[in-house]
């Protein structure tokens, strides 16, 4: 269903003679990609059409047809998976901006976490931990590296409770239905209902950088959209969002 209603979109769009350009972002993302497709669209008239998930289901579904002309990933993995697939001009691919991840609870029921080896973890929280499923999503795969550095992995795998993409971990935490998830410091900032409890130091897993490319179909105007998000306009558009931007 929902690469029917991105191919429609796209069709209608041919269809019109309006210029339009499809972009597919992780769902991290989604704040400071959107902002920059309405104000990019403003400036030049070009329809963008962003879409937004985790990076894994994103790449699956350029490498079945879907008419994506930039692809950000939330990690190498899966730009990798499309490069070599030819599915990706890797001329244009460069890392856009970077992340941390961050340890989160509801509003106001924060408990006491510290990130290391000597602490117990396993005493801290009680229920289970919402993140991006670990066998796919690059949030949770860059939290289960973290976790079994910590030596943490083989009480919390039991403890999981695995999602679709990192906004999805989010939710779950905003709603209560768990008392503890891990994101990136960026959903962390975007939500007002959920604290944080604690940042997992970076040099527990690889470093988070989102990679961005044009697809191999893309055309002029998705090339141009492209350097826009990766010129100087669009960077403190990122860093009010919470991202690193990369040299």
């Amino acid at each position: 269903m929902h690469r029917l209603f991105i191919t429609l979109v796209f069709l209608v769009a041919v269809l019109q003679g309006a210029e339009s350009v499809q972009v597919f972002a992780a769902a991290s993302l989604t704040g400071a990609v959107g902002e920059l497709a309405k104000a990019y669209e403003q400036k030049t008239g070009v329809h963008v059409v962003p879409s937004f998930a985790a990076a894994s289901t994103l790449a699956k579904q350029i490498e079945n047809g879907a008419p994506a002309e930039i692809f950000i990933s939330a990690d190498q993995k899966w730009m990798d998976y499309l490069v070599e697939r030819k599915q990706i001009d890797a001329a244009t691919r460069k890392d856009l901006v970077g992340n941390s991840l961050v340890v989160i609870a509801p509003k106001g029921k924060g408990f006491a976490l510290t990130v290391t080896k000597e602490f117990a973890g396993e005493t801290a929280f009680t229920g289970r931990l919402a993140v991006g499923d670990p066998t796919n999503v690059p949030v949770g795969i860059y939290a289960k590296e973290a976790f079994i550095t910590l030596g943490w992995w083989t009480w919390l795998e039991k403890r999981l409770a695995p999602t679709a993409d990192v906004r999805a971990a989010l939710r779950l935490v905003e709603t209560g239905e768990v008392d503890v998830g891990v994101v990136y410091a960026t959903d962390a900032k975007s939500s007002e209902k959920v604290e944080v409890v604690a940042a997992i130091p970076g040099e527990l897993h690889k470093p988070v950088r989102y990679p961005i490319a044009a697809t191999a179909h893309a055309g002029t105007a998705a090339r141009a959209f492209l350097a826009f998000l990766t010129g100087a306009e669009a960077k403190p558009v990122y860093e009010r969002f919470g991202f690193t931007v990369l040299p």
